[in-house]
């Protein structure tokens, strides 16, 4: 197979759509994969037409944002509501359960306990003495709010 003969326009604009497809894996937002959706429709659309460069242009422009447009909202209610419910079971996995300081936890300042295997962030509201056991009292993110463990 020869290279320069591979590189078709449609071959081209394929590529971009996974490479698209792939970045909105590492950028937030729900955007750029519409982008990578108008790609493709712009090769599918070479294939069909085989239209210049200008009208694959507007072929892709136009086809990225039509979808953005009428995709976006239903796909970020799909996918990224705020489901009370499942926040509230989540939350119920951490929230008064007991975890071990890796390290000694000074007041306010981050540090590390273990929980259900795994390390994690922490602050305390007291000082705490490598080892010690804490409870969870909330979460923020990725990281326990704790306090010491009362005997």
């Amino acid at each position: 197979m020869n290279l320069p003969e591979f590189f078709t326009p449609q071959v081209i604009w394929f590529i971009a759509g996974v490479a698209l497809l792939l970045l909105e894996l590492a950028l937030p937002g729900l955007i750029v994969m519409f982008f990578g959706a108008g790609a493709w429709i712009t090769s599918l659309s070479i294939i069909i037409f085989h239209p210049n460069i200008n009208v694959q242009l507007f072929i892709f422009i136009a086809s990225s944002v039509l979808t953005l447009l009428v995709f976006r909202k239903y796909l970020q209610k799909r996918f990224f509501s705020e489901n009370r419910e499942n926040a509230n079971t989540l939350e119920d996995e951490f929230i008064g359960k007991v975890a071990v300081a890796e390290a000694g936890l000074k007041s306010g300042q981050p540090g590390k306990v273990s929980f259900k295997g795994t390390t994690w962030n922490a602050i305390s509201d007291t000082d705490i003495a490598e080892g010690g056991q804490v409870v969870i009292k909330d979460k923020e993110s990725i990281t326990l709010l704790v306090t010491i463990k009362q005997q």
